[in-house]
């Protein structure tokens, strides 16, 4: 367990340095990855909490759709981004 959550910290100082969109990709897929085991019950809400601040740290114009669905999400299941 938590492959996802240190895939995307990983990829989050990777597109700091150097912002090569195949940084964004992998940081989108750790994220979703993340994403989807919170829903299963197999991660913890505070990481999902740490993923959408680091995903707001994202220049890229699909971050806000990403961050809005999973904050549904949230809302729909007792929780407060």
């Amino acid at each position: 367990m938590g492959q996802f959550y240190y895939s995307i910290k990983a990829f989050d100082v990777l597109e700091r340095l150097d912002p090569d969109p195949e940084f964004w990709d992998g940081k989108r897929g750790a994220a979703i990855g993340l994403f989807q085991q919170v829903v299963a019950g197999q991660e913890t809400r505070e990481k999902l909490i740490e993923v959408i601040s680091m995903l707001r740290n994202t220049s890229n114009p699909q971050v806000e759709f990403f961050i809005n669905v999973m904050k549904k999400w949230g809302e729909e299941n007792g929780y407060n981004f």
